[in-house]
């Protein structure tokens, strides 16, 4: 057997991931849970708003745009961190040397060099195209991934909103950014910009029947629809093997394969390879954004990423056990597990090929849907036994 011989390099690199990751472990136990650093800090506020004789409602209005601004910073700062792991996780698989070593160390550069670009391209609009409709379209894609992040539990007391009825709320809320899709196919005034935004349409509403049934029978074991309450059911050790958290991935078969089902089609919903009919560049040139540039284009990229995180983060809590995990806090485990569901995302694109329109439909149809009411009655079986 041949052993693989280091270069000089690669031991200097290895050595200083390992050096990196060894901080940011540290960093986290030093920080500790997130909600009561942040309750020390409000207090500090509220003391000094007091001594000041501030009003209450300028206090109340202070603190919702604090969580609004860290929601966006934290998407920001995300989708720029996942866009350079995307590059480097292809270039890695594609022997593509240009990502790993353009833009400083490693290519950390790049991507901010990209959304400078982009901040200072000219704004063009199609003679043809409606004005409004065509402006509004990218706000209208983006502003639901915004509304679902204030929903989703990114540790043990960390999230903005705790909804009883967090999984139907985002389920709801993000099944709206199909009509910015629509928006700027129709409002670009091309044809081929049309034809995307309509099979986006369709894709998004098929493919969103068997992603919400896939999560039924998380629903019916955990008789909650609270996220929060979901993932604290699933930090006791699992009954029938003690050494497994009680995730509800290793429930047997059920828990297989409302994973898998929810993976895919959250795939699907975000128009990533090989579902990316929507924006197919060999047949509709860049499909509903073909229109776009500047910072409109940012936006859908923008939200196209987010949808990525935000459909990890749901896969996280429902089904990895949100944010519970030994040793350190619970926003950095949630983190953890999230990026571990972004990394299949960047997995698929650079793997499978694109699928013919016809195929993607039928497989939604024929074949993920009568899998998911395979399953709820599957769970059904199991809870009465």
């Amino acid at each position: 057997m041949i052993m693989p011989v280091w270069t000089i390099g690669q031991k200097r690199a290895a050595g200083v991931l390992a050096g990196v990751t060894a901080g940011i472990v540290g960093i986290a136990f030093a920080i500790g849970e997130l909600p009561f650093r942040l309750s020390q800090i409000w207090t500090l506020v509220l003391d000094l708003a007091a001594k000041n004789n501030v009003p209450l409602l300028v206090t109340d209005i202070a603190s919702l745009v604090i969580q609004c601004s860290m929601i966006i910073g934290f998407i920001a700062v995300s989708v720029m961190f996942m866009v350079w792991w995307e590059r480097k996780i292809s270039a890695h698989m594609q022997s593509r040397l240009g990502p790993m070593e353009t833009g400083g160390w490693h290519g950390w550069a790049q991507t901010i060099a990209d959304a400078i670009k982009l901040l200072l391209k000219e704004d063009i609009v199609p003679f043809a195209a409606s004005p409004w409709v065509h402006f509004f379209a990218p706000i209208v894609a983006f502003i639901p991934a915004f509304l679902c992040y204030a929903a989703l539990p990114f540790g043990e007391g960390t999230i903005a909103v705790d909804l009883d009825i967090g999984v139907l709320y985002i389920f709801a809320i993000s099944g709206l950014s199909v009509l910015g899709i629509i928006m700027a196919g129709w409002g670009s005034g091309n044809k081929y910009s049309m034809l995307g935004g309509l099979r986006a349409a369709a894709q998004s509403v098929s493919y969103e029947i068997p992603r919400v049934l896939s999560v039924v029978p998380i629903l019916m074991i955990a008789g909650t629809m609270k996220l929060t309450g979901i993932a604290a059911i699933q930090s006791e050790p699992l009954a029938w093997i003690p050494f497994l958290p009680n995730w509800f991935i290793f429930y047997p078969v059920i828990g297989q394969l409302s994973f898998i089902i929810f993976l895919i089609c959250s795939v699907a919903e975000t128009n990533r390879t090989p579902f990316d009919i929507a924006e197919s560049e060999s047949e509709l040139v860049a499909g509903f954004h073909t229109e776009y540039s500047g910072m409109k284009f940012s936006f859908f990229f923008l939200a196209e990423y987010a949808f990525i995180f935000l459909s990890s983060g749901m896969a996280a809590a429902l089904f990895l056990g949100g944010g519970s995990g030994p040793f350190l806090p619970s926003w950095f485990w949630f983190l953890i597990k999230s990026f571990a569901v972004v990394f299949l995302f960047i997995w698929f694109r650079w793997t499978f090929p694109r699928m013919r329109v016809d195929r993607l439909m039928e497989f939604c149809w024929k074949f993920l849907l009568p899998w998911s009411f395979v399953n709820i009655l599957l769970t059904g079986a199991w809870l009465l036994r």
